[in-house]
């Protein structure tokens, strides 16, 4: 059933969630060019009167809700940047901006939990402590939350909250589990100096290619030799860079590529196991190879205390829960993990594609669910929490 037959029915404010989100879908702004994005995000808190905090950011927005009565802080997170992919869907409301788009989601991101504070401002008056709203740029380059980190926004949070859309499960479902969630996610470069010759007379020079070649199947050895079956890690040699022509034996070849892992240690023996790997296959062949790491965000792991309480918001809300299979996608959430506890779940929205697809959509029904759902989540962690406060007050 698509999106428009839906439409009738759907409340006011179901329908006010669902513009806001195809706005957003029409105007996807990059990475750290998140200017109109933001400034619109603003118009609609200021709208409904939700205050804005001060934190220091080029791009994104930081809100408040609460803050009358005493209690913790929690924060409820969305990330707001698109993708540099050309549109194929063929909706009437797709990306007015050529080459740019919101292929995985952020524009449901946003307006969900938009949607949440709309509903929390509503209850501010009782609420037991302060929900803060991360609006957060550049989670695509994976530089957003640290951004956000060092503007502040995360002081005095006892508690943060996130989500990304699902297009695999259906709508109403929501996937809740503890530990280890998505991946992290660091790429490198291999680059291979040889000696350039002409292809006729390969012995007279040093093919650096023959040694990419070597290195690029002796790599896949390190997760089937030295990580255990019980564990996880994924390397991907994704580009080969090398050469002009097709009599000349170039002086050099790149590499380039991911690693995906679960947990910190299997991370750290990979990338021990790979530069291993490189230098020595390298030298068998007389080359010289140097490897250069792009770390990514480290693996999003939750809390398993506030996995519980996420678990019975969803129950509170009727949601089906269910165990998800980890991805092995990276997530910058991950960061804010780092520096407090936090749970990211998978929300249920029956997309056609996967995401980063050209093609990808989030069945709109799954936003009012979301926001409701985030709504209550922060209501519920607050009483949580704030008991936990008092009672070891006591104790």
């Amino acid at each position: 059933m698509s999106n428009e037959v839906l439409a009738p029915l759907l409340t006011d404010f179901d329908h006010k969630l669902v513009a806001i989100r195809r706005h957003l879908h029409q105007h996807p702004e990059l990475s750290h060019e998140e200017i109109q994005t933001t400034a619109s995000i603003r118009a609609w808190l200021q709208e409904a009167d939700i205050r804005i905090a001060d934190f220091p950011l080029k791009t994104g927005i930081i809100a408040e809700v609460g803050g009358k009565n005493e209690g913790p802080i929690i924060a409820l997170r969305a990330d707001i940047d698109a993708l540099p992919i050309q549109e194929e869907t063929g909706l009437p409301y797709a990306s007015l901006s050529p080459g740019k788009m919101h292929a995985c989601g952020h524009d449901f991101h946003t307006a969900a939990i938009l949607g949440a504070a709309f509903l929390l401002k509503q209850q501010e008056n009782v609420l037991k402590g302060t929900i803060r709203f991360i609006f957060q740029p550049a989670e695509e380059k994976a530089q957003g939350a640290e951004q956000v980190i060092r503007s502040g926004a995360l002081e005095g949070v006892r508690a943060i909250f996130g989500m990304h859309n699902k297009p695999d499960l259906p709508v109403g479902t929501i996937g809740i589990k503890s530990g280890p969630l998505m991946a992290a996610a660091d790429g490198f470069v291999i680059e291979i100096e040889g000696l350039g010759t002409h292809a006729a007379v390969p012995e007279a020079g040093i093919d650096p290619i023959v040694t990419g070649a070597h290195i690029i199947t002796a790599l896949q050895s390190i997760v089937s030799r030295n990580i255990s079956s019980l564990q996880s890690a994924v390397i991907s040699v994704t580009r080969i860079h090398s050469g002009t022509a097709w009599n000349v034996i170039p002086d050099k070849a790149i590499l380039d590529g991911t690693l995906r892992t679960f947990e910190e240690g299997v991370r750290s023996q990979v990338i021990a196991r790979f530069g291993q790997v490189v230098d020595g296959v390298a030298a068998a062949f007389g080359t010289k190879a140097t490897v250069r790491w792009i770390k990514g965000p480290p693996s999003v792991s939750n809390d398993g205390e506030l996995a519980e309480v996420a678990t019975q918001a969803a129950n509170q809300a009727g949601l089906t829960v269910i165990t998800p299979k980890p991805s092995p996608a990276g997530e910058d959430f991950a960061f804010y993990q780092k520096s407090v506890p936090g749970v990211f779940v998978f929300m249920g929205t029956d997309g056609p594609q996967e995401w980063h697809h050209p093609a990808f959509d989030s069945d709109e029904r799954a936003l009012p669910i979301s926001a409701k759902y985030f709504a209550g989540l922060a209501e519920h962690a607050l009483q949580q929490l704030g008991a936990n406060i008092t009672k070891k007050a006591a104790e």
